[in-house]
């Protein structure tokens, strides 16, 4: 028997550049866990134990698993071995250097071979404190730029890592919605509404509202009214039962008939 094949590496690998805060650390590692992502390096982190710290692995809230898998690396060349296209982020463009793209459009042109296992990306993050460095920028392909209010552009380390997050997962596929929420209504037939309109129509003549020799186009635009409501069966139960209720006030003779009429 061949062997089962094995299930394709992660394609994406994220890269935090001397993160100064342990819960930035985390909370990255929390936003990639929710975004289906696992690969996570650090180049040259404030503190060398910062995978461990009690703040990091409070912040990742679950993402333990990411932070154990973590490697520190001391230069963005070792971070990148392996990579095939590299994405710094900037929120400043470079006046030389890869070319500054919204990260939408640039992850269209790149999902088709990272989703089918041919492309490994990486998404490089600046520090807390300085951004990104020129010289590693540079080694980038491209440089993504979030967009943002004109007037206010600083984005929290472990914000950017989930913006970028969804849309490269977006980009790849994204994920489907679990079914939630009560089964769809059944919906109500075309006589169940033809029956109710008639019902209407003789408890509106009842109290006046309509008179059946200037009816103008009042049941048509009921008709049309309940049409775009495109009622459930249940829904047109209570509409009846209203009109139940009307005779039941308006003809205290009928009140047997009409509890009846109500409990069927």
């Amino acid at each position: 028997m061949p062997p089962a094949p094995r299930a394709p590496a992660d394609s994406t690998r994220f890269v935090l550049l001397h993160t100064s805060h342990p819960g930035n650390v985390g909370a990255a590692a929390r936003a990639m866990k929710v975004m289906g992502f696992a690969d996570l390096v650090l180049v040259r982190p404030r503190f060398a134990d910062v995978l461990v710290q009690e703040e990091t692995v409070a912040m990742a809230s679950g993402a333990a698993d990411i932070l154990v898998r973590a490697r520190v690396v001391q230069t963005l060349e070792q971070a990148l071995v392996g990579i095939d296209h590299a994405c710094a982020t900037a929120m400043t463009p470079r006046d030389f250097g890869p070319p500054t793209l919204a990260p939408r459009d640039h992850f269209a042109r790149l999902a088709p071979l990272a989703g089918a296992g041919r492309q490994r990306v990486a998404l490089v993050f600046g520090g807390e404190r300085f951004g990104m460095a020129n010289a590693d920028v540079w080694r980038c392909h491209a440089c993504l730029s979030i967009p943002t209010h004109p007037g206010y552009g600083s984005l929290n380390l472990a914000q950017a890592v989930q913006l970028i997050g969804y849309d490269w997962r977006q980009a790849l596929g994204g994920f489907d919605l679990p079914a939630s929420g009560p089964a769809p209504a059944q919906p109500a037939t075309m006589d169940a509404v033809t029956g109710a309109l008639e019902h209407w129509q003789r408890v509106l003549t009842q109290i006046g509202f309509l008179d059946p020799a200037v009816p103008k186009r009042l049941l048509p635009r009921l008709q049309q009214l309940l049409n775009r409501a495109a009622l459930s069966a249940d829904e047109i139960h209570i509409l009846r039962g209203i009109a139940n209720a009307v005779d039941h006030a308006l003809k205290p003779e009928l009140r047997p008939q009409a509890d009846a009429n109500l409990r069927q």
